[in-house]
């Protein structure tokens, strides 16, 4: 089982470039790309997407950024001079101050033209799809280790309800007696004084089927069982766990409906509340 939780960064040389590559993942329904790339490397866009897709889902956000070097840049000393001397001629004329005036026109960015490629060649490309790559599996590792914890946690919420189903059959018995003495006090508020025991049997069958819960406990052991089946099989199980939680979820409410004794009711409210936990971090499971 895998968490959609990640985090990887990289560093690899393009040409003769340092790049960083730093991937972070979040929840989300469905794969949501957020990719921003320096301007060289936006022709290769949609091929950097399609190896994203790898991470299968989750708002994942890619952030590729170059160290510059003296190298990048070519300094235009003749555009620098002859804004500088236009310029200190205004301020001249008009007695405006020149301080720091050198300094803001040195920081335009056309004075320093990069002589950086258009776009990405494929020795380039090459070198950088691999360092992608390797960010890639680091974040599809970091999501496995997050997915492990939550695996762990989710076991001892689903332990603890299984824990509460197996205590449910201790008070059947006394339900059934309840039930008896119920239908007995009844009948005698009513004055009724002689009564078919054959026809009160099949009254009381009757009335005890309605209440029966035998079906929902064993429908919620299974999905108990599926549950821990899908965590241990599948990588990514979000969806489903979200399916068998919403199972479970509906045998356990239908059996506090029938419960009809306060120890049961109070089983029952304990594993409405561990499957809560559940499904509370169900949507940050891949």
């Amino acid at each position: 089982m895998k968490s959609m939780t990640g985090y990887a960064k990289v560093q690899c040389t393009v040409g003769e470039k340092k790049v960083n590559i730093e991937i972070k993942t979040l929840n989300s329904k469905q794969l949501d790309l957020i990719v921003k790339l320096p301007a060289a490397y936006r022709s290769r866009e949609l091929d950097i997407r399609a190896m994203l897709a790898a991470l299968e889902r989750g708002k994942v956000e890619l952030l590729v950024t170059e160290e510059s070097t003296v190298a990048d840049t070519a300094f235009n000393g003749d555009l620098l001079a002859a804004r500088y001397g236009l310029l200190t001629g205004v301020a001249d004329r008009t007695g405006a101050d020149r301080t720091g005036l050198l300094a803001s026109l040195a920081s335009m960015p056309d004075i320093w033209n990069s002589t950086a490629a258009d776009e990405l060649g494929d020795d380039q490309w090459a070198a950088f799809a691999e360092g992608l790559q390797r960010a890639i599996d680091l974040t599809d590792s970091f999501r496995a280790h997050e997915g492990a914890v939550l695996e762990k946690d989710f076991h001892i919420h689903v332990d603890l309800i299984e824990q509460m189903l197996r205590q449910i059959p201790a008070f059947e018995a006394e339900r059934i007696e309840t039930a008896k003495e119920r239908i007995r006090s009844l009948m005698a508020d009513a004055a009724i004084k002689e009564v078919d025991q054959n026809r009160f049997e099949q009254e009381l069958i009757y009335y005890l089927e309605k209440l029966d819960i035998t079906e929902e406990k064993v429908r919620l052991q299974k999905h108990i069982d599926y549950f821990r089946q899908t965590m241990a099989t599948e990588p990514t199980c979000g969806k489903k766990l979200g399916f068998v939680a919403q199972e479970m979820g509906r045998e356990i409410n239908t059996t506090g409906s029938k419960a009809n004794h306060v120890e049961i009711q109070r089983l029952v409210v304990v594993m409405k509340d561990e499957l809560e936990k559940i499904k509370e971090q169900l949507g940050n499971v891949l």
